[in-house]
């Protein structure tokens, strides 16, 4: 795959930020952040902490609402918009803090992700005629296969809650595929691993990305595996974007080491 340039225009991207700002009272969480996500590509957001990275995500699936500035989605503007629609237009996100169905087993967390492709009407579905309950069996073997693919298969009917903690996090991102996005956020999805699964965690994504053609959004503290995984970085500081490049150039980017080491390059 071709590494998308730095400088690509907000005509060509599948998500654009313009000048987002985002305030809460008196505390300004993002100031004029402005980035481009290119068709393909795995796009990382790093930065110390507090520096606006779960605010960008949610702004971005709805959860909130920009104060200023424009967020635009394949040519279109979804400032505003609810998340069930703007997850509807092909953007599915996990979330920093595991937001599963804790006595659901993980085939029935799944399958809520999938609830948008059912097509049951609703005199079949009282009747339990033929056609819906082929319809629930496709669902059924689609979620099993989406659990396979983050290698959970084998803990279909076991309650999510049962799960250590890693597991839960591929649980996550399953459901979040359920939906068929074209953009998939992922925020802090390393969070609680250790390094083996971290490795198998980074190798996963890339499959993703290549099985599903997805464009990946990813927020993680971990610096290198964001490092090795993406394709270029933005890095926020204070609310503000400091730098934007490949991860060499962001790697060596002096206002880059100060915002984390607290010191002048």
């Amino acid at each position: 795959m071709q590494v998308p340039s730095a400088q690509a225009t907000a005509a060509s991207s599948l998500l654009a930020l313009e000048e987002v700002s985002c305030r809460f009272g008196g505390l300004l969480a993002l100031d004029r952040v402005s980035l481009q996500v290119q068709p393909g590509e795995i796009f990382g957001l790093i930065g110390p902490n507090g520096a606006g990275k779960t605010t960008l995500f949610n702004l971005i699936s709805g959860v909130g609402r920009p104060t200023a500035g424009s967020i635009r989605w394949s040519d279109g503007a979804i400032n505003g918009l609810p998340p069930d629609r703007i997850n509807r237009l092909g953007i599915g996100r996990t979330f920093q803090n595991l937001h599963l169905f804790q006595r659901l087993s993980c085939l029935e967390n799944v399958l809520i992700g999938l609830h948008h492709s059912a097509r049951a009407p609703l005199l079949p579905a009282l009747l339990g005629r033929r056609s819906f309950r082929q319809s629930q069996g496709e669902l059924r073997q689609r979620a099993l296969e989406l659990l396979e693919l983050v290698d959970l298969a084998d803990t279909a009917r076991q309650p999510a809650g049962s799960l250590p903690y890693g597991s839960q996090r591929r649980l996550e991102i399953a459901r979040a595929l359920a939906t068929a996005p074209r953009l998939l956020l992922l925020d802090e999805p390393a969070a609680g691993m250790n390094p083996i699964e971290k490795e198998e965690l980074s190798a996963l994504i890339r499959r993703l990305r290549s099985r599903f053609d997805l464009t990946v959004l990813v927020i993680e503290h971990h610096v290198p595996l964001m490092m090795s995984l993406c394709d270029r970085l933005a890095v926020l500081n204070f609310g503000r974007r400091i730098a934007l490049g490949t991860p060499e150039s962001v790697r060596h980017d002096p206002a880059v080491i100060e915002a984390y080491l607290g010191v002048s390059a």
